[in-house]
Parts: structure tokens; sequence; C-alpha cells
């Protein structure tokens, strides 16, 4: 008897995993999922998801900065704080390919997160010289709406395509030479 109520159990759990009607499925709704802890994804053609929409708080200025800001370009956004040593070495790196493919419809866009005092980080984007804009969000609640994204994985980068559809995410540090051919190949499409 317990054997046909398990094979039963199984059979509605498989069904109910498999069936549905939810965004995800249907493909309108960008969710992440990180498969096998990889660090580097990359999504191509229907497996782009649209990213949710992101704004907030101007770090620099009084203003708000948002990815509906930046209509038809490629967007990189960043995750970063003044705190985080391996930040210090990727921002210069980030601002290489913003001045280097900015005329080419590339932007980037920075999340200042767990940064507590704003001092710090426009300290921090002052001495490194950084010309993109950032949103200043210490609680990281700008990316709530972006379902399983790991907010706590400071640096993370995510590159949004000129639809603004989630074409890669990087869970580590970068350095210029790992982006370019990604924003290049993304601006390179129709």
């Amino acid at each position: 008897m317990r054997r046909p109520l398990a094979a039963l159990a199984l059979l509605l759990l498989l069904a109910g995993c498999s069936t549905g009607t939810d965004a995800v499925e249907r493909g309108t709704e960008f969710q992440f999922v990180s498969p096998g802890g990889k660090t580097e994804i990359f999504y191509d053609g229907a497996d782009r998801q649209q990213a949710p929409p992101l704004s907030g708080q101007a770090l620099m200025s009084d203003g708000t900065v948002s990815t509906a800001d930046y209509q038809g370009k490629v967007v990189v956004l960043n995750l970063w704080g003044a705190w985080c040593p391996p930040c210090r070495v990727e921002a210069p790196e980030l601002e290489k390919v913003f001045k280097q493919r900015q005329a080419d419809g590339v932007t980037v866009l920075g999340i200042d997160v767990r940064d507590e005092n704003r001092t710090a980080p426009q300290d921090f984007v002052r001495d490194t010289g950084l010309t993109y804009p950032s949103i200043y969000d210490p609680p990281g609640r700008s990316l709530l709406a972006w379902k399983g994204y790991p907010r706590s994985v400071v640096p993370s980068t995510i590159v949004l395509d000129k639809q603004h559809r989630v074409a890669a995410v990087y869970l580590r540090d970068l350095l210029a030479s790992d982006l370019l051919p990604v924003v290049d190949r993304l601006t390179a499409e129709r």
C-alpha cells in the first residue's frame, strides 16, 4: 500500500513543479537562478528575460537614476560598496568600459550598497575619477524586484541588452577585458 501512495505523491509533486502559469514559465520576467553555483551566467535568445525596472536616489546629486533613463542602450549594472576591497580594483575597470563604449550605446550604472554614511562612497567616486552614475542604496532595496538575485554578493554585475533583458550575470569582480566582448556583442545586435 505504501509503494502506490509514494508513487502517487511523487507524481503529484512532479506535476506541480512542471505545470503552472506563473510569469517565469511564460518568460515575461527575469528570475535569477545560478545553475550549479556558476559565477558567470549568460543568456541568449529566448533565454533572456525582461529585467524589472530599477531606480533609486543618485549618489552624487539630489536626483534619481533609473534604467529607464537608458532606453535602447546596453546597461552594465554593478553592485559595489566603498567598504569592498575588490570593488576598489573593479571600479576603474568599469570606468574604462564606460569611457570606451559610451559612444556605442553602452552605459554603466553603479548601485552602492551597505554604505550607511553617504560621504564614503562619494569620496570613493571622486578619488577614483568615476564618471558613470550610481544609485545610493545602502539596504539594496532597488533590487527587491529581482527575484532570487543574491544582493549580498558584492561586487556583482548584471548586463542588460538594448531591450533591457538580462544577457549576463557575474557574481565576481571583473576587468574591462571580461566585459568588453560581451558589451560589444550586445551593441552589435539589432
